[in-house]
């Protein structure tokens, strides 16, 4: 704990993230705005920092409906966030389970597992996306789903190399020879022990899954107008460009800010949890 407070990459993501998240957790005090109603046309495309007509400043501008960039962008934090956490998580919890039975169980248990991660591995994630989100109805519950179901397979790869190499050390050799059972000394020796890559790969997951979830709203395929996303919010500020560039700037520079912060916190975490793989980073979910 103590090498990765003297890091400066961990604190910058850290903070940023806390920042971000203590914001989106806070939108209706930071910003007493609907970020759905549209306002009325004279408050159409204000330049960031200006005041309408009835005093209000909107601190990042208004977009073409009249609506507060600001607060559109803390609300739609609350999105892009919590479908890249739940994606992760959803990724790690099938990821954990297919490698750490993998891992631990010799014969055909093994070989079919790592088969299947293979194949999976060997689909072209970004095409998967785009057909699984325009099979059903665009939502935020989809795209979690989607996003965990095609991020798993690193995981399980890196888990399952984990738990071979635990699996030989001599205090699991101790605990089978005090008749512990398999799926408790998995449980209770093996896998709290194989959590370090976990965590730097989770910490990476995150920044790539609102990566892709602010994509698939960016297509349409994603969280649907009018509730904000990051994504939605640069793909409707795309044709604005050169009128009104902070629609789509505001969205653009948090979801740079936030990936490049979950990023350096992996790098971080990975430094101080296993010093000894250097700066090699386990891949993204």
């Amino acid at each position: 704990m103590k090498r990765l407070l003297r890091d400066r990459r961990a604190i910058f993501g850290a903070g940023v993230l806390l920042v971000v998240v203590a914001a989106a957790l806070a939108a209706p005090l930071v910003s007493r705005r609907d970020a759905d109603q549209p306002d009325i046309v004279a408050t159409r495309f204000l330049p960031p920092l200006s005041a309408d007509a009835r005093g209000a400043i909107h601190p990042l501008g208004t977009d073409r409906f009249g609506r507060d960039v600001w607060t559109r962008l803390v609300y739609g934090a609350r999105i892009s966030l919590g479908v890249g956490a739940l994606a992760v998580l959803l990724a790690i919890a099938i990821g954990l389970a297919v490698g750490a039975v993998a891992g631990y169980w010799r014969g055909p248990v093994r070989a079919l597992l790592l088969a299947f991660t293979d194949i999976a591995l060997a689909l072209p994630r970004v095409v998967l996306l785009l057909l699984l989100a325009a099979l059903w109805r665009p939502s935020a519950a989809l795209v979690i789903v989607v996003l965990g179901l095609t991020g798993w397979m690193s995981v399980a790869r890196l888990v399952q190399g984990e738990v071979r190499s635990l699996a030989a050390r001599p205090f699991v050799e101790g605990a089978r020879a005090l008749g512990i059972s398999r799926v408790r000394i998995l449980w209770r020796h093996i896998l709290p022990n194989a959590l370090t890559p976990v965590i730097v790969a989770a910490a990476l997951g995150i920044g790539n899954a609102i990566m892709l979830e602010a994509g698939l709203s960016f297509l349409g395929l994603g969280v649907q107008p009018p509730t904000p996303s990051w994504g939605s919010m640069i793909a409707s500020g795309r044709d604005t460009l050169v009128n009104a560039p902070w629609v789509a700037a505001a969205p653009g520079l948090a979801l740079v800010l936030v990936v490049v912060a979950c990023t350096l916190l992996g790098d971080a975490l990975q430094d101080a949890l296993d010093p000894t793989r250097g700066s090699r980073a386990p891949p993204a979910l």
